[in-house]
């Protein structure tokens, strides 16, 4: 835990609020490749998080404690080495003066203590203080109320000492504060500290001046030593509420996604047939996205595919001999979604490609779809996992007037032993062949409290595992499943253009729901083909991935957005024409002209700049131009300005006003670096920016020294 302050007492036995059954984590338990169909004993469900808290105020209240998730019932998320902030209102009886800590406790049991700072509106008794749990695990975290005898007399003591009155008592009760603050450095094992508390208290002699005397008492350095070891009377403690700190990537990274079959795919035009691509073909596709400086691949369903109402090219419902289908249509007698599709390879060929994106610094992640085709085993073997309409048919996937002919969703209500526990079995299967990362296919449309208990139950074996929510969906079931666990969120970035939009909303994803929903702001999908987009114009492009690699700490692109790929299906439509959902769409990756310079470049500055890998830190910048948007993000000593067009159709001038104070700058002036030419610039409190579709955006490093 990084701090100011130093390590207190070890672990006590509190009250605490904490998720059920977590625990240390274990190495994964390899599975077995072959279909299980989820009748093997196993524990009950365990469906209800245990929260216990104690009621009421303490002698000291402490009030609108945050970071906490509904109650306490789910731990608020960090990552190691991430600021975050922690809040709450603490306020007393009379005018003597309160005070305020964070107490932390490490999964080790080790307790630090950060002192929090009142804020403004002070009348309204808000107290903060910025935090980094600098391991992973299950932390928690509680709040100290105070009462701060060494504030109340410094304050009593500038009010009646130039006055003339009770001198000689405000002396006295000044060096008893000093000398039993000395006795605690003492016993804290602190003699020099404990020397200069002494040497103060007899310099606190009535007949010396007022001011020498509140100069004695407001010295720095007796400012420091009571700040550490001060008397700390009153105590009130909070709940311990919990904190879960998960590995960095949680929060930080660049993502790629490509469809395997496609890559290396070949076309016969003698026999009309399409041979797919294979795991082993994509070795070198792994070595160029690694080469961009993407961090995580992220695969489509790889299992066999349903061959019944399979549908065609773009979305028809006739297909023709040779389509491949939708991968989301999932399985066949070959086997559902513990198996791997022939076409793609077997089991050695998918730990070979695992192995090589682990070689190149990539970590896999695999979609997660629960649904089935009318094909896969599950709807012979588990019947009841599905919904049996009135006149005994199944019913397959709807969103009125659409029909997924292809697609049973499941049913959690009549066997959720069974369908839950296979769930659990299907992901350890796979995490025991090396996948650490799942992108979840629409999980609002699954219980919250289903997945609730998979978060919990991986977390306590694996809990380095994340799990991507794809949920394009309300609000606040978007937040709750962020709240049950999992790590991040697609988010509305793809619709937010203008700039009091994006504005608005990124203030939104830094302030209010930075506790439990973590943004990936990918800039396409294979769903999604953003209107901003479609005319082609390679501006555009360059400008959504500018403001996604700069806005969020985590980010992804769909292969094809680096070739401008953009036709519609129909005007009005967000559908990719020629979607390779339904189709293989082999590609020439450095056909020119490409993004592909501009994404390494910014993939590289998101690693150089810890003030691009964060969430909360960011500042929006006075530019009175509403197609330039210019923000500030920082963190620790690294600051980057970013300066923004949105317009990829002009040039656009604007005047942008920086808070040097917010940037940490005394000066009138600082030095700047731009990050994506190497130019460097002086600027002040006002600058002139103008911006072009040619080059649209500054990042600019804020140096310092």
């Amino acid at each position: 835990m990084s701090a100011t302050a130093n390590p207190s007492r070890k672990r006590q036995q509190r009250p605490q609020a904490r998720p059920a059954g977590t625990k240390a984590a274990t190495e994964p338990t390899a599975a077995a490749t072959t279909a299980v169909t989820g009748d093997a004993p196993h524990e009950p469900l365990d469906l209800s998080p245990a929260v216990s808290l104690p009621r009421g105020f303490g002698r000291i209240p402490v009030s609108g404690v945050s970071p906490v998730i509904e109650g306490g019932a789910y731990p608020a998320k960090a990552t190691v080495g991430e600021l975050i902030p922690i809040r709450a209102k603490v306020f007393r009886e009379g005018h003597d003066a309160v005070n305020a800590s964070v107490i932390l406790t490490a999964p080790d049991g080790r307790e630090v203590r950060v002192d929090m700072t009142p804020m403004e509106p002070r009348g309204l008794d808000p107290w903060e203080a910025w935090v980094r749990p600098d391991t992973e695990g299950d932390w928690t975290f509680r709040v100290e109320g105070w009462s701060d005898p060494w504030a109340t007399w410094l304050h009593n003591a500038e009010a009646k000492l130039p006055a003339g009155v009770d001198i000689e008592l405000v002396c006295l009760e000044g060096r008893d504060l000093l000398d039993r603050t000395a006795a605690i450095a003492e016993r804290a094992g602190d003699p020099v500290q404990a020397s200069i508390l002494k040497a103060t208290a007899m310099l606190l002699i009535p007949e010396r001046p007022a001011t020498d005397l509140i100069e004695v008492a407001t010295a720095k350095g007796i400012s420091r030593a009571m700040t550490q070891y001060g008397p700390r009377e009153l105590l009130s403690p909070t709940a311990d509420f919990p904190l879960f700190v998960d590995r960095k990537r949680a929060l930080f990274g660049s993502w790629y996604e490509f469809f395997p079959r496609s890559i290396g795919a070949t076309y016969d035009a003698a026999t009309k047939k399409w041979t797919s691509g294979t795991f082993d073909d994509c070795h070198q596709r792994l070595e160029e996205v690694a080469g961009m400086g993407f961090d995580v691949v992220y695969l489509p369903p790889i299992h066999p595919i349903g061959t019944a109402f399979r549908k065609g090219r773009n979305n028809t419902l006739i297909p023709a001999p040779g389509d491949p289908g939708s991968p989301w249509a999932i399985g066949s007698a070959e086997g559902g979604h513990d198996a791997i599709h022939p076409d793609l390879g077997d089991w050695d060929s998918f730990d070979r490609f695992v192995a090589k994106a682990r070689e190149v610094g990539l970590e896999i992640a695999l979609d997660f779809a629960l649904q089935a085709s009318p094909d896969h085993p599950w709807v012979t073997a588990h019947p009841e996992w599905f919904t049996t309409r009135l006149d005994g048919t199944i019913a397959y996937a709807e969103n009125p007037p659409k029909k997924y002919q292809d697609i049973y969703p499941i049913n959690f209500d009549n066997d959720p032993d069974g369908i839950y526990h296979e769930v659990l079995r299907t992901l350890k299967l796979w995490m025991s062949h090396g996948v650490r990362i799942f992108r979840v296919d629409n999980p609002h449309t699954k219980p919250v409290q289903f997945w609730a208990w998979v978060m919990r139950k991986v977390r306590e074996t694996d809990p380095d595992v994340l799990f991507l929510a794809e949920a394009f969906t309300k609000p606040e079931m978007m937040h709750a499943l962020g709240k049950v666990g999992f790590h991040q969120s697609y988010t509305y970035y793809t619709w937010r253009n203008a700039k009091w939009e994006l504005e608005e909303y990124v203030g939104e994803l830094a302030t209010q729901t930075d506790a439990f929903y973590r943004p990936n702001f990918f800039v396409n999908t294979p769903d999604i083909n953003p209107f901003f987009l479609q005319s082609g114009n390679p501006a555009a492009f360059a400008i959504r991935a500018i403001l996604a690699a700069t806005l969020s700490p985590t980010w992804g692109v769909y292969s094809g957005f680096e070739l401008f790929e953009h036709e519609p299906l129909k005007p009005g439509g967000e559908e990719y024409k020629n979607s390779e959902k339904f189709e293989y769409r082999p590609r020439d990756y450095h056909a020119q002209p490409n993004l592909n310079v501009l994404l390494g470049s910014l993939n590289q500055i998101r690693r150089n700049h810890p003030a691009l890998q964060q969430l909360r830190q960011v500042r929006f910048l006075d530019a009175p131009h509403d197609g330039v948007i210019a923000y500030a993000k920082r963190d620790g000593d690294d600051a980057v300005i970013v300066i923004c067009s949105l317009d990829p159709n002009q040039g656009v001038e604007s005047d942008v006003r920086l808070d040097l104070g917010w940037l940490g700058i005394d000066g009138p002036t600082l030095d700047l670096r731009d990050e994506l030419t190497g130019a460097t610039f002086t600027w002040g409190e006002r600058n002139f920016v103008r911006l072009s579709p040619a080059a649209p955006a500054h990042i600019l490093h804020v140096l310092r020294g």
